[in-house]
């Protein structure tokens, strides 16, 4: 069996992270850096922090023809 995982970056930016277990049925995945990203693009990150969603409004959404 393979051990391999591929590392999470060292970086503190929380962009660069993977997803390391995905829960879309519930709206919420597990970044390998310990933060949790929202459906609703808001985080829950590891030292407790909230990053409040950042929801783009409606009327800025391009409209398919």
């Amino acid at each position: 069996m393979c051990s391999y995982q591929p590392s999470c970056p060292s970086s503190s930016d929380d962009r660069s992270a993977h997803v390391v277990a995905a829960h879309p049925e519930q709206g919420w995945s597990l970044l390998c850096s310990g933060a949790i990203v929202f459906d609703d693009s808001g985080e829950l990150l590891p030292d407790g922090r909230v990053v409040a969603p950042h929801r783009v409004p409606a009327a800025r959404l391009a409209m398919a023809a």
